[in-house]
């Protein structure tokens, strides 16, 4: 609560990083890409409907901008019990346990669908965060979305973290993403924010295009 109060105080009157022109940026650039892709999010959402039941959009919690929570939007890439799924796994299992403990991802996750393994690893299961950005939740570059549950990984970085929007991509994924560990996607996030330039974010964009196509780290 301390922290939370401190972030509202700190946030009264103040810009987020890179100020109106990355929003700018943003609006323009997701609108753009929103409508270039509407035919693939057509695509998948029937897709998943026909091979697996449940939602099409998987909703989960996120720490956005000054600390606060919001609703991030993925196309779903797990079965529907995917929780019970996780648990049973690291009660019988203290490698997959150790594993999750460490980078909190799983490279052989009994979660994911077939389905959902290709669309992580083509990245396309990220596209509905587009609308994350026009709703000025997140930014097209900017530090990895993370759950309530990591905020204490980040210690004394955690202010200089909320001080910018998530990242529908950033540095962690240029940079191998889940074959990072924890603590250097802490350390890329924390640096991102403190060395901040318009010239970083696109160089980032330029550079997840081939990310995404050679696909390191994606599971």
């Amino acid at each position: 609560m301390h922290f939370e109060s401190e972030l509202s105080k700190r946030s009264s009157g103040a810009y987020a990083v890179g100020g109106q022109t990355k929003r700018l940026f943003d609006v323009v650039f997701a609108s753009l890409f929103l409508l270039l892709t509407l035919p693939l999010f057509i695509i998948v959402a029937v897709v998943l409907k026909v091979t697996d039941p449940g939602p099409v959009i998987y909703r989960h919690v996120r720490i956005g901008l000054w600390g606060r929570r919001f609703t991030c939007f993925k196309f779903r890439t797990m079965v529907v019990d995917a929780e019970n799924v996780l648990k049973a796994l690291l009660d019988d299992d203290p490698s997959a346990r150790a594993e999750w403990e460490r980078n909190r991802k799983l490279i052989k996750d009994p979660r994911v669908t077939r389905v959902g393994r290709i669309l992580r690893e083509s990245s396309l299961d990220e596209l509905p965060q587009l609308i994350n950005v026009l709703r000025g939740e997140m930014s097209l570059i900017g530090p990895r979305p993370i759950v309530p549950s990591e905020m204490s990984h980040y210690g004394d970085r955690l202010a200089s973290y909320v001080s910018a929007r998530p990242g529908l991509t950033g540095a962690w994924q240029i940079s191998g993403r889940s074959d990072c560990g924890y603590d250097k996607r802490v350390e890329l996030d924390a640096n991102y924010v403190s060395d901040w330039r318009f010239s970083t974010d696109l160089a980032i964009l330029v550079r997840t295009v081939g990310a995404v196509i050679k696909r390191k780290g994606s599971y």
